[in-house]
This record gives structure tokens, C-alpha cells and sequence, in this order.
């Protein structure tokens, strides 16, 4: 690993997996592509600091009927100490027709285990031989918001139940990441990016 002073410039494009982001990384000892998913918590920007580089390496994919290949830089951390606007020019440099990550580990190899979480059974608490609901309990579907809770509780794992401030675990699943990133933000989050983490809005 070397960690190297730089700018990393980020934009968002919109997908059909959702919002994801993309970055080139500028260093004295050249520009490079970044992809990691920590990235998508990030609002389009540019961003100053120090930042630890873990692997370079080439990598290719085809969009629009192109072969594309790129140097990318894998991040093992960073440091950052200033956050500016992307300029237009600076916007159009980075590619609006990048690949989505997740439909580049789509084409990988799939592992043997899946990370998908269960579908919880479904029933219908009018019928009497399907409604295991002890006499006297009130059912779920009559407090939506022990169902929300309980839906957060598996999205977030062992970050919940969730504190004031809160810091993603970037090496889950991108999906996850993306789903807990966009919940936070409907809790009431903001993404503080010098620290980077989630804070709990006072408003």
C-alpha cells in the first residue's frame, strides 16, 4: 500500500440499480479510476486529501457496443481535508455511460453462498389453520411500524439498533450498501464526508 496526496473527483449517474458513483483519482504518480463501493454514500463533488492506494491494476468492459479499458486504483482508506464543486468541464470528463459495479460482478463468477436474505413467509392472519398468533397477541400487521423496524433491523445487522452517529461497513454486498445509504437518508441521516460517516440530523 502507498498513500499519495490527491483530488478525487466524483460524479453520480443514475442506473438502473440506482444512483451509483464513479471517481478518477489524480495523483503526482498519475489518474486513475475508482470504484469502490464506499464511494456511493458520496455526494458528485471534488475531494482533497490523502489517500491510501491498495492495488493498481488494468481492467476492461464493454458499454455501447465498445471495449473500454481502464487503469483503476483500489482505495484502503483516505483522508480528506476539502470538498468542492465538480465544474462542467470536470463533469464531462468522467463518463456518463460507465457500467454499474454490480452488473460487473453480475458477469463474475457467483460464490456458492448467497448473500440474499430470506423471504419471510407470507400469511393471511384471517385463516385459522395458517394464524400461529397466540390468543390475546396482537398481530404485526396491526403495528407497521414494529414490521418497518423489524425490516431495518435485518437491513443494518449488527449496526442496529442504530446510534446518532452511524458508519457503513463498505465490504457488504453493493445492493445492501446502496439500500442502507438510501434509508438513512429517509431517517432523517446525513453523510458527513470529512468524517465519513452518518450523522443524525437535530432538525
Amino acid at each position: 500500500m502507498i498513500s499519495l496526496p490527491g483530488q478525487l473527483a466524483i460524479k453520480t449517474i443514475h442506473g438502473r440499480n440506482g444512483d451509483f458513483n464513479v471517481g478518477r483519482l489524480a495523483t503526482s504518480i498519475g489518474e486513475f479510476v475508482v470504484k469502490n463501493a464506499e464511494l456511493d454514500q458520496y455526494a458528485e463533488g471534488k475531494y482533497e486529501g490523502d489517500f491510501v492506494i491498495a492495488e493498481i491494476r488494468p481492467s476492461t468492459y464493454s458499454a455501447n457496443g465498445r471495449m473500454v479499458i481502464e487503469i483503476r486504483a483500489l482505495l484502503g482508506g483516505m483522508t480528506l481535508s476539502n470538498i468542492d464543486a465538480l465544474s462542467r468541464d470536470e463533469a464531462r470528463q468522467l463518463s456518463p455511460q460507465e457500467v454499474d459495479p454490480i452488473d460487473e460482478e453480475a458477469q463474475a463468477p457467483v460464490p456458492a453462498t448467497s448473500k440474499a436474505k430470506p423471504k419471510a413467509k407470507s400469511h393471511n392472519p384471517c385463516d385459522p389453520l395458517v394464524d400461529t398468533t397466540p390468543f390475546g397477541n396482537e398481530s404485526a400487521a396491526e403495528f407497521p411500524d414494529a414490521s418497518a423496524e423489524s425490516d431495518d433491523a435485518a437491513l443494518f445487522g449488527a449496526l442496529w439498533p442504530l446510534s446518532e452517529i452511524v458508519k457503513l461497513d463498505a465490504t457488504v454486498d453493493r445492493r445492501i450498501l446502496r439500500q442502507q445509504r438510501d434509508r438513512l437518508g429517509v431517517m432523517g441521516y446525513e453523510f458527513a464526508p470529512l468524517s465519513q460517516d452518518w450523522h443524525l440530523s437535530k432538525a
